[in-house]
């Protein structure tokens, strides 16, 4: 793949680097990007709870909340201000009835209609279901399966569920991708996406839609796990790092189209289908994606490479494609140097006990371990509590969401001149200030919090879409997968626990925020105490790896190189001798 020669390399570099064939290669992937970012956060208006008492048990004939005289309930929604509230109501029969919201009470002397009562009551359960403020959402699957009061614990586990099929998703499709190929498992998923998020919306019960919802999450996860690694496979190494920044980029917009959909559609059914609908441009084209070279070389499907590499050639008008006997012979070659000196470590089985060899081994995936679930809990704590800021609601989540795309852009920009630990740390340590910073600002300053809001997810943001790389760079090729699947494992138990977080809102509003600011400064701290990887060669051995960033240098040698990188490099050769003409 070309490049361009200068030495700096920017966002907009990036894109001028691309050529035609695999800049539409990936803006195709990344653009369903955006619909897992959709389905991730759709709940935030789906499954809100609106104001509510409970049912009328007959025809009313007037309403009174402390001094205010209705004739329906449905005027009284605008003075609702606490769920401590009730409304008194007098039927056409006479009788006289406090709503609460889980219980109902009967006046035994029905006088007077006052709203202060000292008399007996006879207190019932909400047998006649229960009352909605509809004047914001007309209908949410809350008030479709009145999930309140004592069922209101199935309603705080629809994110979590979510969040669960998440993380078996990525476990699931990430090893399919390995075994039958990143095409198959990119139509399947992105098939699913657009199947299950129809499906959503036409489920007959909770939990009909519970499951369905789970069957949703596993594809959205299992695409964007696998996307991240075929757009890695088709771009090259110099751009790989802003490729996959901009990934996370449009996985906000996606956040951004559930606010801007929020506000246009209130019913949740109609709501989800628009939702969905973004898929289906690609689903419609994405058959037409190609499978990646490295992953046929890999299987040893040589001819089908090399219809790949031609139709590269063709797209991107080279008039001499590299030929798959050449990436064989750079193969054969890394695998002969490569076998100087014990090999053992190459057949060695290796497991989750390496990330622990050693105490700096075991120090190191402790913090990095830390940082994926810190920043997995701020991200998704962040975002949804974003709906609960007060104000617009719906402006609050467009926000949240706009403010990842600088931050990614001011993550690469650090990566390459600060280091990678010199830019964690500080934007770790800044999150956790900025979420004691939200305590001490008054209630009432709406729009102070809002911003404080997205300072502290613009700070999450860049520590959690840097921790990518940087944990495949401080470990070794013999683990270094097992690392960063590992790490994105803690990430998915973080956004697991990150609704649950949210819903300590009610014991007390800053709960939420005290545990990332905790954990994000725990984490800043930790961090200190990692090496820098920045301008230093890949490892091969955990030797090597343990001797990263000690002021003592390594007396292991040289390490042989890597036949995968010795190979992937001249794939992306194949192309640069059009770079002058075309830039």
């Amino acid at each position: 793949f070309s490049f361009s020669c200068t030495e700096g390399f920017s966002s907009v570099n990036f894109f001028l680097s691309l050529y035609r064939f695999q800049a539409c290669v990936y803006f195709a992937s990344v653009f369903q990007a955006m619909s897992c970012g959709i389905h991730y956060l759709a709940s935030v208006f789906m499954a809100v709870t609106p104001n509510f008492v409970c049912g009328i048990p007959g025809n009313v004939s007037s309403v009174l909340f402390y001094n205010s005289s209705e004739s329906s309930i449905e005027d009284i929604w605008t003075l609702w201000t606490s769920t401590e509230n009730y409304i008194v109501v007098q039927l056409e029969n006479g009788e006289i009835w406090e709503l609460n919201q889980c219980s109902r009470s009967k006046r035994e002397v029905s006088l007077d209609l006052a709203y202060e009562y000292k008399g007996n009551k006879s207190i019932f359960s909400c047998s006649d279901g229960y009352l909605y403020d509809d004047t914001k959402w007309k209908s949410t699957v809350v008030t479709q399966w009145d999930l309140v009061c004592d069922r209101e614990w199935l309603a705080k586990l629809i994110q979590p569920t979510f969040m669960l099929g998440v993380l078996i998703g990525a476990v699931i499709f990430g090893d399919i991708a390995d075994r039958l190929g990143r095409r198959r498992v990119i139509w399947f998923t992105s098939t699913g996406q657009f199947v299950f998020g129809i499906a959503v919306a036409f489920t007959f019960d909770y939990y009909s839609f519970v499951i369905v919802r789970f069957l949703l999450a596993m594809v959205s996860s299992g695409y964007l796990v696998v996307a991240f690694v075929y757009v890695t496979e088709f771009v090259g190494i110099k751009a790989r790092t802003w490729a996959s920044m901009h990934v996370h980029a449009f996985f906000a917009m996606g956040i951004m189209i559930v606010a801007l959909v929020g506000f246009l559609v209130r019913t949740w059914w109609v709501y989800q289908i628009f939702l969905s609908i973004a898929t289906l441009p690609f689903v419609l084209c994405c058959w037409k994606l190609p499978e990646t070279p490295f992953w046929l070389l890999s299987e040893e499907r040589y001819e089908d490479a090399q219809k790949v590499i031609d139709i590269m050639a063709r797209w991107n008008k080279v008039s001499t494609p590299c030929k798959v006997s050449e990436l064989c012979s750079v193969q054969q070659d890394d695998l002969v140097s490569g076998k100087t000196g014990d090999d053992t470590s190459s057949t060695k089985k290796h497991n989750i006990l390496d990330l622990f060899c050693n105490w700096h081994i075991a120090r190191r995936t402790i913090t990095v371990w830390l940082i994926w679930f810190t920043g997995s809990l701020g991200y998704y704590v962040f975002s949804l509590s974003s709906v609960s800021l007060g104000g617009n609601e719906y402006l609050n989540l467009f926000l949240i969401g706009a403010v990842e795309l600088p931050c990614y852009i001011i993550a690469c920009i650090g990566m390459d001149k600060l280091g990678r630990r010199n830019t964690l740390i500080p934007f770790l340590i800044l999150s956790a200030l900025i979420c004691v910073l939200i305590m001490f600002i008054p209630q009432d300053f709406n729009i102070l919090i809002i911003l404080a809001n997205m300072a502290g997810k613009f700070s999450i943001g860049v520590a959690f879409g840097l921790i990518y790389l940087y944990t495949a760079e401080l470990y070794p090729t013999i683990v270094r997968s097992l690392a960063v699947g590992s790490g994105s494992m803690m990430c998915r138990v973080g956004s697991v626990v990150a609704p649950f977080c949210v819903y300590l809102r009610s014991v007390w509003v800053f709960m939420p925020l005290l545990l990332v600011g905790i954990m994000a400064l725990l984490s800043g701290i930790l961090t200190i105490m990692l090496p820098e990887t920045l301008g230093k060669p890949l490892t091969n051995t955990l030797v090597e790896a343990t001797e990263i960033g000690r002021k003592k240098k390594s007396c292991s040698g040289k390490t042989p190189p890597a036949h995968s990188d010795a190979a992937l490099e001249k794939i992306e050769m194949f192309g640069q001798e059009t770079v002058s003409t075309e830039k």
